[in-house]
């Protein structure tokens, strides 16, 4: 690790700063691109990653490795880019006993940038001040824009934290986004990232629903999505899921029961604040059956092809079979 770098990187609004050194967690298909934008702005970086190859690849590039993720204790800034918030309990449980031990330095950072419940990463930064004796703090930034904005370190970052602690860590968030905001204290870029995700979520049902009705009446799915295009219906996401939509190309691009998870995010968010939440409803009945259906672990645009096995099946075009039973099973779930 290097612990002793010598640059610095200022925070633009209070001019604290923290040494360009970083640790980080989780080399997946969404870590791997941004740890290597981190390397390529000049930061020096040390990964763990649970299988060797991911960190093999990314040696070559130029970043550092360590056995465990405790040996990363003395990183300034250490970022968690796993599945989910208990991934990130587990790999970070030997971090938290090391400083039960000896407490880090005052001023570290941990960054959790995977969607997770924006209530559980509450706890989670409780958990960490307790063990490193109010040394440390957790900040969540989530990410929009997939692989292709991970790659290009074009991420929309929506972060949640203390004020002075988000203008440190935010030369670290630019080198991976451009688009950062902090939308308010810990848990707020959870929040945000939730309601992002019922947005993609109902819109891409949307547009697959759409694709299928078009197809089974004769239309052609690209020439629909031409046209829509240039209307009111035009986003991001017919721009971008969309051909794969039409084309049906469901290699992962990210796991689609990933949009499950994250709905179920917003379910028990809306439970805690007393909002009413139909579409989250309805979306978190849909992506249930799309995993029921064996096809988690495909691209989000195989909700597709969820919605035809459903028709071929015969099934109610009002509603997903079990949507009651599931969205109660749910709320239970991700509710405290």
């Amino acid at each position: 690790m290097n612990n002793n770098i010598t640059p610095q990187a200022t925070g633009p609004a209070n001019g604290t700063t923290v040494p360009r050194s970083a640790g980080f967690v989780g080399l997946g298909l969404m870590g791997a691109p941004m740890a290597a934008n981190l390397l390529k702005a000049g930061w020096s970086v040390t990964a763990w990653n649970r299988s060797t190859a991911a960190v093999d690849a990314f040696v070559r590039l130029g970043g550092a490795r360590v056995k465990n993720v405790a040996a990363l204790r003395d990183e300034p800034v250490i970022i968690f880019m796993l599945p989910d918030l208990s991934f990130i309990e587990e790999a970070s449980a030997g971090l938290l006993a090391e400083w039960r031990l000896a407490p880090p330095r005052p001023g570290t950072l941990v960054v959790v940038m995977s969607s997770v419940s924006p209530v559980g990463v509450k706890a989670f930064g409780l958990a960490v001040a307790e063990a490193s004796g109010g040394n440390a703090t957790v900040l969540d930034a989530p990410v929009s824009g997939g692989t292709a904005g991970a790659v290009d370190g074009t991420l929309a970052i929506m972060a949640g934290g203390p004020a002075e602690h988000f203008e440190r860590l935010r030369p670290v968030l630019e080198a991976m986004g451009t688009m950062v905001r902090r939308l308010g204290e810990l848990g707020s870029g959870s929040l945000a990232k939730a309601c992002n995700q019922l947005i993609v979520g109902t819109t891409t049902a949307a547009l697959a629903e759409a694709a299928e009705l078009a197809e089974r009446s004769g239309m052609e799915v690209e020439s629909l999505f031409e046209v829509l295009s240039g209307g009111l219906a035009a986003s991001r996401v017919l721009e971008f899921v969309g051909p794969r939509l039409a084309a049906k190309d469901y290699a992962p691009t990210g796991p689609a029961k990933f949009m499950h998870k994250d709905l179920s995010f917003v379910l028990a968010s809306a439970a805690a604040a007393g909002a009413t939440v139909p579409m989250a409803t309805a979306a978190v009945a849909l992506y249930g059956e799309l995993k029921d259906q064996g096809l988690g672990d495909l691209d989000l645009a195989v909700v597709r092809q969820t919605i035809a096995n459903l028709s071929a099946a015969g099934a109610d075009t009002a509603a997903v079979p079990g949507t009651a039973a599931r969205t109660t099973a749910t709320a239970q779930e991700t509710t405290p």
